[in-house]
């Protein structure tokens, strides 16, 4: 296992080297195979009683122009047409709305469950499960266990940002502390519900600060292995507070950096995702040769990450998506939310 010096050492390695190395450990793992998932995501609505300063989607005001909150047959509608073209996962989070009582979020669950048994509801960032358990006055555990019986299967990995207390009070001081995030996750785990883990990085932190962040993720491994994948998300700089400050995106050179060292240093994570839609769809093609093993899927829509500026598709078909992977010469794999294969088609 790396230490925080070794991983040190590894952010300034020359970058051949340091993606070679990240590339072999990668494929010890998990050969020349890259995943991907038929998904869609659902962001419910932009409500958010938080403006966080990296934040493009939030709206504070419910009666501004821009505002909204998507009603059950809404998400039902969306869900619907996603499993029609195939989609076996959806992905909803949102904005913490303050008028939203926590059985819109548990009738939300039930109602896809039953119309969609076999596909997988991976919802709410551990912000969106504390922001419930404050206003229903409950436990974190309650609350998961709630939306478990709803139908809740995986969480997303959402609302980490950074976890180092001085930069997260800097870029998000009004949200959740990183212990609370952990904690969320932690007691997800222990409840049988696996959840992926983020971080958002390229704007004020530091590579030490990265490479705490991902110190703490490793140590909440190791205690219950219940992490799926780890997305390293790069900071986009359009219409947000913190933009004004940093006003450009960090160097593809550093992205690939950053996957490169978390694959390594994060040896009890099993996969790393290149998010396409955050990184862009070149960069995440070469993320795949420093460490990435996932390339997330089809997505359909998105919202928050072009808010900030995300110049990439809203969606990739299954076919494109595979023709991508396969010109890279390694082998697509369709996977479901536990990263069981439906399919391999070689590439090779």
């Amino acid at each position: 296992m790396l230490s925080t010096h070794q991983a040190l050492e590894l952010f300034n390695l020359p970058f051949q080297e340091l993606a070679i190395l990240a590339n072999d450990f990668k494929e010890e793992l998990h050969g020349k195979n890259v995943y991907w998932v038929c998904n869609r995501q659902i962001n419910y609505t932009n409500v958010c009683r938080l403006h966080c300063s990296f934040c493009a989607f939030s709206k504070i005001k419910k009666d501004s122009p821009a505002a909204y909150n998507m009603n059950l047959e809404e998400i039902s509608a969306k869900a619907k047409e996603a499993v029609n073209l195939g989609a076996r996962e959806l992905h909803i989070v949102g904005g913490l709305h303050p008028d939203n009582p926590f059985s819109y979020y548990t009738d939300m669950l039930k109602t896809l469950r039953k119309n969609f048994p076999k596909v997988n509801l991976k919802c709410f960032t551990a912000v969106e499960i504390c922001h419930f358990a404050k206003q229903e006055n409950r436990s974190i555990e309650s609350i998961l266990a709630e939306l478990k019986e709803a139908g809740l299967d995986t969480m997303p990995g959402g609302g980490a940002e950074i976890l180092v207390p001085e930069i997260r009070e800097r870029i998000c001081g009004q949200k959740e502390s990183g212990e609370e995030w952990l904690s969320v996750h932690r007691a997800a785990h222990k409840l049988g519900i696996p959840t992926n883990a983020t971080m958002l990085f390229g704007h004020i932190e530091k590579v030490e600060h990265r490479i705490a962040h991902l110190e703490m993720l490793r140590d909440l491994q190791s205690e219950t292995n219940g992490f799926l994948a780890f997305l390293p998300l790069v900071f986009l700089p359009q219409n947000n507070a913190l933009g004004r400050q940093v006003k450009s995106r960090t160097s593809e050179e550093d992205i690939l950096r950053t996957i490169a060292v978390s694959r390594l240093f994060l040896g009890n994570i099993p996969h790393i995702k290149a998010y396409w839609v955050q990184l862009g769809i070149e960069t995440s093609l070469k993320a795949l040769h420093c460490g990435a093993s996932d390339l997330d899927g089809t997505v359909m829509e998105e919202r928050i990450s072009r808010s900030a500026g995300a110049n990439s598709p809203n969606e990739i078909t299954a076919n494109h998506l595979q023709e991508l992977i396969k010109k890279q010469n390694l082998i697509p794999v369709e996977r479901d939310a536990y990263y069981q294969p439906f399919t391999v088609l070689t590439a090779l």
